[in-house]
């Protein structure tokens, strides 16, 4: 069994002393619903690999590397190097990423850092701000935004495998450190709680059933004035028209809606937004997207047409994604 109050201590002080007060009450209760009362089959074998990484106290981070660095190789011994490395690979497979602990590198999945660049020049101010990543995977976003100098930073993902992982840099950030994975669905955050000067939702979009529902569900989350970061799966055509794929799309069954940029921008007024821009449209390539030894499974390269790279297996477009920047 988890200890909420060990995790989120801190988080429960700061919600409670702060205008998200109201969300203090249900978020304990779900908290509680998801770590206590209906954990996940492996959290036993999760909660393993988190305490054989050793005790080591370090001031070596750096959220602001394309490459998370946690800690340094010459702060621990070769014994511990070992119980690290047994460790971080019983929390595998890791998607999101990559990080550096003390010397031993995590080559993900998924290159984070490339969209993160993508993304930067074009980002509301995140100094000092209170943000919420939507979907957040194993945090490594998150701690992006704090390397940014986010005041606090919350993500909700309802993998328990990422929250695991998340708790492994957080081991070492530190319990103070103001960023926070609460394995949650964005169904399940209070509505209209109005509570967040900036909200990401990336790679979220495309799996809900009800797209429109999704962007109200985040303009609830935002301050008046606050910035709504989406990115998500497009394809080209005209406004109006989206992709709704038969069954799977790139191998994956929960994709429902890919519209056009024009057709989300349409769906972002629609929702309320202003000040609506484009910041971004880019193919996702087999190297940004890829198995590794720390993700063994099947990847992008495995979900493209062998024969022609520019289609998925079931022979609709690859995968091309689009980031969208507006304002409630």
């Amino acid at each position: 069994m988890l200890d909420l109050d060990k995790i989120y201590t801190n988080l429960f002080s700061f919600i409670d002393n702060s205008h998200l007060a109201k969300w203090g009450p249900g978020l304990r209760q779900l908290a509680k619903e998801k770590l206590v009362e209906n954990i996940h089959g492996d959290i036993a074998r999760w909660s393993k690999a988190v305490n054989q990484l050793p005790e080591v106290t370090t001031t070596q981070l750096d959220f602001t590397a394309a490459t998370l660095q946690i800690g340094d190789v010459t702060e621990i011994t070769e014994e511990q190097a070992l119980s690290l490395q047994v460790g971080l690979k019983g929390l595998s497979p890791w998607r999101k990423g990559p990080f550096n602990f003390f010397g031993t590198t995590i080559e993900t999945e998924w290159r984070s850092d490339w969209k993160w660049n993508r993304l930067l020049p074009h980002l509301p101010d995140l100094a000092h701000k209170v943000i919420l990543d939507v979907g957040c995977g194993s945090g490594y976003h998150c701690w992006r935004m704090l390397g940014a100098g986010a005041a606090r930073v919350i993500g909700i993902d309802p993998s328990q495998l990422f929250l695991m992982q998340f708790l492994a840099v957080k081991k070492y950030a530190g319990e103070n450190a103001p960023v926070d994975l609460l394995p949650f669905r964005m169904e399940e955050i209070p509505a209209n709680l109005e509570g967040f000067d900036v909200t990401f939702s990336m790679g979220v979009l495309y799996h809900r059933k009800s797209p429109i529902d999704h962007l109200l569900e985040l303009k609830g989350t935002l301050r008046k004035g606050g910035s709504l970061v989406l990115e998500t799966l497009v394809v080209e055509g005209p406004k109006g028209y989206s992709l709704v794929p038969e069954d799977r799309y790139a191998m994956m069954r929960n994709v429902w809606f890919i519209p056009t940029t024009a057709t989300l921008e349409l769906w972002l007024q629609r929702a309320g937004f202003k000040n609506i821009r484009l910041v971004d449209v880019s193919t996702t390539t087999t190297e940004e997207q890829h198995s590794t030894e720390w993700m063994t499974y099947q990847s992008l390269p495995d979900f493209l047409d062998p024969e022609d790279q520019t289609k998925t297996i079931e022979g609709y477009p690859a995968p091309m994604r689009a980031t969208f920047i507006a304002e409630k």
